[in-house]
């Protein structure tokens, strides 16, 4: 049985994004776009990096990097699923303005 899909607004970066998202995941979804528009807003206003393009890209290297699981440890295959399928989210909404 497919899961109930749900429009949302996400807001970045002073931009509104509008992505389909299963009601399940709603919370998850709105709570990452928050991090990443501070993340954003934390690289633009050091004045350093131009473009929202380039800035989305740093912002998600600096959340990936901080997410993801320590040399140290085994990687848990649903955590690097569920890191496939934001990067994935993120690309949608980069080539789909």
């Amino acid at each position: 049985m497919s899961k109930p899909i749900k429009p949302v607004s996400l807001n970045i970066l002073g931009k509104e994004y509008k992505i389909a998202c299963p009601q399940d995941e709603l919370e998850g979804l709105i709570n990452t776009a928050q991090e990443l528009d501070a993340q954003m807003r934390k690289i633009r206003d050091t004045g350093k990096v131009v473009g929202s393009e380039r800035i989305a890209v740093l912002a998600a290297l600096n959340l990936a990097h901080v997410a993801s699981p320590s040399k140290s440890n085994v990687a848990d295959t649903e955590f690097c699923n569920h890191l496939v399928e934001l990067r994935q989210k993120i690309e949608n909404v980069l080539e789909n303005p």
